[in-house]
């Protein structure tokens, strides 16, 4: 997700009270506007990134698939039901010169969501850029490249922390010098949000990722301590916007003032310029509903005004979800329309015209200052723990945000939190916005994936394989000897080198690495609800002869993991014992543990749109290992007819957004495994 800039905190001018005379007003440039995009193939994405061009965008913001975002290719065993389904795939240097066709990068300001991988789709841009005849240091543009985020929230890590951090760190030494337009990582609190984290998690959380960046930048010696304060600068947010307005727009302010006193106080840097808080923004997917899904483009509204409003902590661009990603893919229409609120909001409305209006006011400062002085705390926190990376590697921060996400998720199922449509106001008319033989939602054909592997063995057949070995050997030399990995990974793109040879050279050095789930110590505080689900369960143990046994698997390279932790701490808390081995297992490893753990019930989590091709995977090795009498339950974003279709398959029940009561999806487990024992008597 993207990034840009906001001023930093000015005094309001005596003047900005009141409007200036007509004929003699000055409007501040709009922010960037933004559609987080890509599906299918490069020349899909191309397509639509035109599209929307054409449609008043002004920057691009690059999604890519799964296999793209963890470093295999097309044809791998991991990438298997998952290519082109969440973004666009890219596994060499012609899928990126694809999706640039007729695109000038020099003049274009583009954002690439990728961060395991950040170093080597920077490397195919600039070997796509080159070839158009582009001056590098004309690019802009950024590369989220915040691995940290990764490890508590997103999923699609690779490498070990120490690495990684490495790995950022090269990307932001090197295009200092090469690409000094560009801002080589782009700190993302959005998916701790998604993950649970409170305003002050997100703020202390990001913060700190920040501090370890930069403090790996500065020890490294790897850019003249006379030009660190310009490196600093270059270092870009991206945040997300939930539907607590006013509490949104205090967290901006306090992260522009926290930042601005971190790049001061810890680092020296004296410029103002250097210190400001720039910021790209998503608005909040998590608090999209299923459930009369029209209600999203209010909130949708109202999360863009909360990073908009307040000139001091506005948002250098923004990319907005279309109103159905609770239900699948957006079509282009959706997008043009999440695009079209940004258009009235800068351009319709005369919120661009005035000076910051919340300056001076008590309640909007009070706020801002009680965050700050929380965030304070929490960073003195992890600071005592040895900074970022020491609170990833100890899984406290992943433990807060797991307990921070089954608070919420109960104070939503206890209707203290009012969720409109969900646990409130839930009478409600059919939605024609989701009607239609498309059911509202843009499907990526299953085809795309074999056409991507036969367009991969191409490719491969017409490089020159000299070349390949060569720069493979070149790149694990780097890697080893610890080398700048931007130059090497050019050579690579330009050789013919795949994403997944790239992804396989870097393993080989730096080995792989699974986080820590934070699902052990999670606990619920209060269980009075439980008590009945408790009840069933130790009747129903009681019947099989031991504890009811409950595997939670993410089959795939999915590493949304939210909901499967909530489901593993909520069955744990029913009185099931649990299996859960977290992230990106395959079929065979998913099945391989049910026999070994000998399980009574099978849950998988798939928010990726590939649960058709992993179900049936995963249904058709039960058969062969002779299990397939174990029931198999299902959650994700699932469209009704994929659903019937897994119910056909003999998966006993499916889930989506809309079953937000995990107590009784707990009761309904239970009830399977119980009918399930009985039958089998």
């Amino acid at each position: 997700m993207g990034e840009k800039s906001t001023t930093t905190p000015t005094k309001a001018t005596p003047e900005a009270a009141t409007a200036p005379a007509a004929g003699t007003i000055r409007r501040d440039k709009p922010w960037i506007f933004r559609t987080y995009a890509g599906h299918s193939s490069a020349r899909d994405s191309n397509r639509l990134y035109r599209n929307n061009l054409a449609k008043g965008q002004t920057g691009l913001s690059v999604a890519f698939d799964l296999p793209t975002q963890t470093g295999y290719d097309p044809d791998h065993a991991l990438a298997r039901g998952e290519v082109g389904k969440v973004g666009v795939p890219i596994a060499h240097l012609g899928d990126m010169r694809a999706l640039f066709a007729e695109i000038p990068l020099e003049r274009m300001n583009t954002s690439m969501t990728i961060n395991a991988t950040a170093p080597w789709l920077l490397a195919l841009y600039v070997a796509a850029a080159d070839e158009q005849g582009a001056d590098r240091a004309l690019l802009s543009g950024t590369t989220q490249n915040d691995i940290v985020k990764e490890y508590l929230s997103r999923g699609t890590y690779v490498f070990p922390p120490a690495p990684s951090l490495r790995l950022t760190r090269d990307v932001i030494a090197w295009t200092y010098g090469a690409m000094p337009k560009w801002n080589p990582m782009n700190v993302c609190s959005y998916h701790l949000q998604e993950a649970g984290a409170t305003p002050v998690q997100e703020l202390s959380f990001a913060l700190a990722t920040a501090i370890a960046i930069l403090d790996e930048v500065k020890a490294s010696g790897a850019i003249p301590a006379d030009d660190f304060p310009q490196a600093v600068g270059r270092i870009s947010f991206f945040v997300n916007a939930g539907m607590r307005f006013i509490t949104e727009i205090c967290k901006m302010r306090a992260f522009a003032e926290l930042w601005d006193e971190i790049c001061l106080t810890r680092y020296g840097v004296e410029d103002e310029r250097y210190r400001r808080f720039r910021y790209g923004v998503q608005v909040n997917s998590l608090g999209l509903t299923e459930q009369q899904p029209e209600n999203n483009v209010y909130r949708i509204l109202i999360e863009a005004l909360a990073v908009v409003l307040s000139k001091n902590a506005r948002a250098r661009a923004v990319q907005l979800p279309a109103w159905n990603e609770a239900l699948g893919l957006p079509r282009p229409f959706d997008q043009q329309w999440s695009l079209r609120v940004q258009q009235i909001l800068a351009f319709e409305t005369d919120l661009l015209e005035f000076e910051d209006i919340f300056d001076g006011s008590s309640v909007i400062g009070g706020k801002v200052e009680a965050l700050k002085s929380e965030a304070r705390a929490e960073l003195a926190r992890i600071e005592e723990m040895g900074g970022a990376i020491a609170a990833v590697e100890s899984s406290y921060m992943k433990q807060a945000l797991v307990a921070s996400n089954a608070a919420r998720l109960a104070a939503i199922e206890a209707g203290e939190q009012v969720v409109v449509g969900v646990n409130r106001f839930t009478e409600s008319e059919p939605s024609p916005l989701a009607g239609g033989a498309d059911g509202g939602i843009l499907t990526v054909p299953e085809h795309v994936e074999a056409e991507a592997v036969a367009a991969l063995k191409a490719w491969r057949d017409a490089r020159d394989e000299g070349a390949v070995t060569k720069a493979i050997a070149d790149l694990k030399r780097a890697a080893s000897e610890g080398t700048n990995i931007m130059e090497p990974s050019i050579a690579a793109a330009k050789a013919g080198v795949t994403t997944g040879e790239w992804g396989a050279a870097l393993r080989e050095v730096f080995g792989e690495y699974r986080a820590p789930t934070g699902v052990g110590k999670a606990a619920r505080a209060d269980a009075e609800d439980l008590a009945p689900v408790r009840a069933a369960v130790e009747s129903v143990s009681a019947k099989l002869g031991r504890r009811l046994k409950f595997l939670v698997g993410k089959p795939g390279l999915d590493g949304h993991s939210n909901g499967a932790e909530q489901i593993a701490v909520r069955a744990r808390d029913c009185g099931m014992e649990v299996v859960y081995e977290g992230i990106r297992l395959t079929p065979a490893q998913i099945v391989n543990a049910a026999l070994e753990e000998d399980v009574h019930v099978i849950g998988l989590s798939i928010l990726s749109g590939s649960h058709l091709a992993l179900v049936r995977d995963v249904m058709e090795r039960l058969r062969a290992a002779g299990i397939d009498d174990i029931p198999l339950v299902v959650g994700g974003i699932i469209p009704e007819e994929d659903a019937s279709q897994l119910r056909a398959m003999g998966v006993a029940a499916v889930y989506t957004p809309k079953n937000f009561q995990l107590t009784d999806i707990m009761t309904e487990v239970v009830e399977i495994v119980g009918a399930r024992a009985a039958a089998a008597a």
